[in-house]
C-alpha cells in the first residue's frame, strides 16, 4: 500500500477516466464513481463532525463508522466485493438502540439544528441520505450488496438520532418544527 500511495500525482486521470479497485478503467463521471465520492464527502462530513466536542461514546462510534464507510468506498470501488456485512448493519441497529433508549419520545418533527455538533451529525444525516439514493441508482444497474444499502439506511437514522442526543447532552434538546398556521 505504501508504494501505491506514495506518488499522489499520476496524471492517469488527465483524459477523464479513473482506475477502479479490479484495474479497469472509467469515466469519472460513472454512476460507480459518483457513489464512491458520494461516500468520500459522507466520511468528510463526519470527519468534520468529529472535530467537534463530543461525548466518548459517539466519539467512538463515529471512528468506527469513518472506517466502515472507507470500506464501504473499497466495496463500491471493486465491482463483486462485499465488504459491508450483516454483522455492520447489526451494531449500527445496537447503536440506534442505545442512543435512543436515552432520549425522550418524539411527538413533532424537528429541525435540524441547536448545537454546531447536532447541526453536523444533522447534515451528515442528510449526506448520508443521498449517498444512500445514489447506491440504489447504482443497484438498478450494477450489482450492489444488500448489506450496503441497509447499512446507510441504518446510518441515516444513527445520525439521526446522534443529532438529537447531541442536543439533549449539552442541554439545548430538540429544535421542534412549527407548522405554518402556529406560526
Amino acid at each position: 500500500m505504501g508504494n501505491r500511495l506514495s506518488k499522489i500525482v499520476t496524471r492517469t486521470g488527465d483524459a477523464g477516466t479513473t482506475g477502479l479497485g479490479d484495474g479497469s478503467r472509467v469515466g469519472k463521471d460513472c454512476l460507480r464513481i459518483d457513489c464512491i465520492g458520494e461516500i468520500d464527502e459522507l466520511n468528510s462530513t463526519v470527519g468534520v463532525l468529529l472535530a467537534e466536542p463530543l461525548p466518548e461514546n459517539v466519539r467512538t462510534a463515529l471512528l468506527r463508522i469513518q472506517n466502515d464507510l472507507f470500506d464501504l468506498g473499497g466495496e463500491i470501488c471493486i465491482p463483486g466485493s462485499s465488504y459491508i456485512s450483516e454483522e455492520h448493519v447489526a451494531r449500527l441497529e445496537e447503536l440506534a438502540a442505545q442512543f435512543n433508549a436515552e432520549l425522550p419520545p418524539l411527538k413533532n418533527f424537528i429541525l435540524p439544528g441547536g448545537t454546531r455538533p447536532a447541526s453536523l451529525a444533522h447534515l451528515a444525516r442528510s449526506v448520508c441520505r443521498r449517498v444512500e439514493r445514489r447506491i440504489v441508482s447504482l443497484g438498478n444497474s450494477e450489482e450492489v450488496s444488500e448489506f450496503a444499502r441497509k447499512y446507510l439506511n441504518r446510518l441515516s437514522d444513527l445520525l439521526f438520532i446522534f443529532g438529537r442526543t447531541l442536543n439533549q447532552t449539552s442541554g439545548q434538546g430538540d429544535v421542534l418544527w412549527v407548522q405554518a398556521k402556529d406560526r
